[in-house]
């Protein structure tokens, strides 16, 4: 296992952790998976498009508008980010093809962010 450490600078932002996760699954021979795992409650991981950087701004826009302006329970004030992680996840498994990440063409794997900026900790397991 290996823990990625990250620190957003926003407070709902995108970071890409592709190029990270491919020398991860790099490391060892013989893993058919990965499993990418997010330990926080405001936070997710997701895969989309990485070619368009312009995909990214508008993902971050739509999660930014997403949730209807409404009065939350929780008295945290962060009511909007745990509903986010809820809805986009906070794990991913994705198969190793060759010691690498059996992307599609487009394809990234994004850090989400939800209640930045934050130090977080994606961890990583090769199965």
């Amino acid at each position: 296992m290996e823990i990625l450490r990250l620190k957003s600078s926003k407070k709902i932002e995108l970071i890409d952790i592709t190029a990270k996760i491919v020398e991860f699954s790099a490391k060892v021979t013989g893993a058919k998976a990965l499993l990418i795992y997010v330990p926080h409650t405001t936070a997710g991981v997701l895969i989309n498009e990485n070619a368009d950087p312009e995909v990214q701004k508008d993902l971050e826009n739509y999660f930014a508008k997403a949730l209807p302006d409404m009065v939350y329970q929780h008295r945290e004030g962060n009511s909007p980010a745990h509903i986010l992680s809820s809805i986009v996840g906070v794990s991913l498994m994705v198969p190793l093809e060759e010691g690498k990440p059996a992307l599609g063409t487009w394809q990234g794997i994004y850090f989400a962010e939800f209640d930045g900026p934050r130090e977080r900790k994606v961890y990583l397991t090769l199965l």
